[in-house]
């Protein structure tokens, strides 16, 4: 099992060389990933945050070796013309490192839909993320884009140069266990991020659908585990677990998080 530091970009952490420090110390330490948030805003008393993507770029510039992405970006709040753009753009910057996770996100974490005027309906966010995938996908190919949708209009757009990683950069997917469209995205593409787990036992029948949907695909596939620091992670890498990403509160300091690094990767 691979080890992800997953970060809150909020308050101390919500300084890209800062951030990128810390992705250097991780990747000396022996950690395998460095992830990171993507919020506007988060409750009070929160009052700094970082964007993921500057601050990605920093990581990228900052490390050779780890993997580095937002997880997850909430796409259906993104044009996905310019995130073809940006990634393709990190992917290179990094030497094909990255790793894009996607999800719905969720208003009820901090209002930030509801306070910058985006759509609140899941269902209609699900839509917009299926849209947005499509054309971020066909982007990366570099062949010319013409999608016509509900959501989004690309009209024979070219996106060069493409992306590094090939036949694409690796794109996980978050999903509540249980919810079956979530999970048949998530076996469509290279990576599943299941949220809100109560156990592992949940985790691996999420897990084991996923894998069900996917029939007899043999690409690889990475199954991501969010757990906190020092947790026992043999239960979840036996159930299809591939990476941990440390659990991190929003608005931890930066001692904590370096000791958390020091530590190092799980097992």
């Amino acid at each position: 099992m691979r080890s992800g530091l997953w970060l809150p970009l909020f308050e101390e952490l919500a300084e890209p060389r800062v951030v990128a420090r810390l992705a250097a110390d991780a990747e000396e330490r022996g950690w395998h990933g460095v992830f990171v948030w993507d919020q506007l805003r988060w409750r009070e008393p929160i009052r700094h945050v970082a964007d993921p993507w500057i601050t990605l770029a920093a990581i990228a510039a900052s490390t050779e070796q780890v993997r580095l992405g937002p997880l997850v970006t909430p796409l259906a709040r993104r044009r996905p013309a310019k995130v073809a753009r940006e990634t393709a753009a990190l992917d290179r910057l990094s030497g094909g490192r990255l790793i894009l996770g996607v999800g719905l996100g969720g208003d009820q974490f901090a209002g930030e839909f509801s306070k910058t005027g985006e759509e609140l309906d899941d269902r209609v966010r699900g839509e917009m993320l299926d849209e947005a995938l499509e054309i971020v996908v066909a982007a990366w190919s570099g062949e010319a884009v013409n999608h016509h949708g509900r959501h989004y209009l690309v009209d024979d757009v070219r996106f060069l140069p493409r992306p590094v990683q090939r036949p694409r950069i690796p794109v996980w997917t978050a999903a509540f266990p249980g919810n079956l469209k979530p999970l048949r995205r998530a076996a469509r593409y290279d990576g599943f991020f299941p949220v809100n787990l109560e156990n592992v036992d949940q985790f691996a029948r999420a897990v084991a659908a996923v894998r069900d949907l996917r029939g007899d695909n043999p690409v690889p596939y990475d199954v991501a585990v969010e757990l906190p620091p020092g947790s026992d992670v043999t239960p979840y890498a036996e159930a299809g677990a591939t990476w941990w990403m440390t659990a991190l509160e929003p608005g931890i300091s930066l001692d904590e998080v370096r000791g958390v690094i020091r530590e190092g990767p799980a097992g």
